[in-house]
């Protein structure tokens, strides 16, 4: 069985939100089995290659036939700041943030968010000086010093490219912030 990956980018209004989005399947003049399996709807003109593809396996990338080590960024975030991550890999990959607050900072005022605040994730608990808050899309876990902790949202990944991100913490308080992901391309055919 083999199947075709379409994508499709829809333009919008800067002005206005995206309320529904209605798809709908048309087939005509062919005969055989048609399987439409997935419909993702994210924000960019990339697509993401987080969500594993049902026809290819996703490989670290390679620069001269050498796995890329993963790729680490690091900053300090004062109330709120705009992170731009370089991503060299042919395909999006799970980003794992950490974070450590300087100051202590109430419960529900520390997220992260891709582009103009889409998937956006927050952590519910406060944080006191010193704690880490990790959310690990490697492993899939939200952390607060090594136990798990609740967050509303999603897990982030990072785009091909530029890959824009915020981080956005209580108002005039600090945390410092470590990224790190690993870059990946698309691999040969699934068994």
């Amino acid at each position: 069985m083999e199947f075709t990956r379409f994508a499709e980018t829809i333009e919008t209004k800067s002005e206005n939100r995206v309320v529904n989005i209605s798809v709908m399947l048309l087939v005509s003049d062919c005969s055989g089995n048609i399987y439409f399996t997935d419909l993702q709807a994210q924000e960019g003109d990339k697509l993401t290659g987080y969500t594993l593809n049902t026809s290819k396996m996703l490989l670290k990338f390679r620069e001269n036939s050498v796995i890329a080590p993963p790729r680490h960024y690091n900053g300090i975030v004062r109330s709120a700041a705009t992170v731009i991550l370089l991503n060299t890999g042919t395909l999006s990959a799970g980003l794992d943030c950490r974070i450590y607050p300087i100051q202590t900072i109430e419960a529900g005022a520390i997220s992260v968010s891709q582009g103009a605040g889409a998937h956006k994730a927050q952590f519910l608990s406060g944080a006191n000086a010193g704690d880490e808050l990790e959310l690990l899309s490697s492993n899939r876990t939200c952390k607060k010093n090594g136990s798990p902790t609740l967050k509303d949202g999603f897990y982030q990944y990072v785009a091909s490219g530029d890959s824009k991100h915020n981080v956005k913490v209580q108002d005039r308080k600090s945390a410092r912030v470590l990224f790190e992901f690993q870059e990946t391309m698309e691999g040969g055919e699934r068994f």
